[in-house]
């Protein structure tokens, strides 16, 4: 009577260290959590997506990715310690967040250095972009694309804004950025450093009396209803970089490291591609909107707003690096 009960219990024992085996573990998907802070119908929170139906199709069965958008898992302040933690695997933080891990990236805030978003993409893709990828390895992270938001707009409370003179004593809105600081002091304006979501407030109170950003922030957020003008300037870039643990990254086997990087390469298409036609749909629907002016640049124009701004790329020169420069530089008029 009392060897049948031991044998069940061996047999059940035997079953419980097959459901465990290392075959059966080798079966299960390599789980990739995606987070960001920005809503799904946005290019960031799309490309999210293409990145995730991408990497299955390709890795059918050993990658799930998991999307976590609008900052479910994590804020803007907290998102970057939790990819070097290792409690998420992809980020896309913009360009001016990595500044503490390296200045080089800080060229991507350097005003009126790039004609327009084609320049930014070719330097992106050159030798020297993609080097910018791998530039916080010893620092744990691993870049690997480039997702547009667009070019910056300057906008005021004021009727003219073709020049640099005319933001003279003005108060702007600014990102924690050295560089933006150091962008409105060159141009005797006051950097106001506020959270994106109290821009609209301020500019309605005259708390500050202008801003910068892409024409789908300015749109999405209505900016151009509590202001009088905004120059078609294209003075800077808002970007962001998708990045991973440099050490979860390396450990990866071999095909599916290759897989995700294909997958990458498709999303960012799709982010980009998206980015584009937003930007461009918004800048009509505020023309449309009979609110704030859009004032366009003449090649004088930005001329002068760059020979203004040249002391500023002067002045974080040696932690970008001269050369780095020089080679944005000559990715403008091709």
């Amino acid at each position: 009577m009392h060897k049948k009960p031991t044998r069940m219990l061996t047999i059940l024992g035997a079953s419980i260290l097959f459901g465990f085996s290392g075959s059966a573990l080798a079966q299960s998907p390599i789980v990739i959590k995606f987070s960001h802070v920005v809503a799904e119908a946005t290019p960031k929170g799309q490309g999210a997506i293409k990145f995730k139906e991408v990497a299955e199709k390709l890795l059918p069965g050993k990658v799930e990715v998991q999307v976590f958008p609008s900052s479910q898992l994590f804020g803007d302040s907290k998102e970057l310690e939790a990819l070097l933690l290792g409690d998420v695997h992809f980020i896309a933080p913009s360009l001016s967040k990595f500044d503490r891990y390296t200045k080089k990236l800080q060229i991507f805030d350097l005003p009126f250095l790039f004609d327009d978003i084609a320049a930014v993409d070719r330097f992106q893709q050159s030798e020297h972009g993609k080097a910018l990828l791998n530039s916080m390895q010893n620092r744990g992270l691993q870049g690997l694309a480039y997702w547009h938001n667009g070019l910056k707009q300057l906008s005021t409370n004021k009727e003219k804004l073709t020049r640099p003179e005319d933001v003279k004593g003005l108060k702007f809105r600014i990102q924690a950025s050295d560089v933006l600081e150091a962008q409105f002091r060159q141009l005797n304006a006051n950097p106001q450093k506020l959270a994106f979501s109290e821009v609209y407030q301020a500019l309605q109170t005259g708390v500050v009396d202008g801003q910068e950003n892409t024409w789908s922030n300015i749109y999405s957020q209505k900016f151009h209803e509590v202001q009088k003008t905004i120059a078609n300037t294209n003075h800077g870039v808002i970007d962001y970089m998708v990045v991973t643990n440099a050490k979860w990254w390396q450990g990866l086997p071999a095909d599916v490291r290759e897989g995700l990087t294909k997958a990458m390469e498709e999303a960012t298409q799709h982010s980009n591609n998206l980015a584009a036609e937003l930007n461009e749909r918004d800048r009509k629907l505020i023309a449309e909107a009979n609110g704030a002016k859009i004032q366009a640049l003449s090649k004088e124009d930005v001329t002068a707003w760059r020979q203004a701004m040249e002391p500023v790329w002067k002045k974080f020169e040696s932690g970008i690096g001269a050369d780095l420069i020089q080679a944005a530089l000559k990715h403008n008029n091709q």
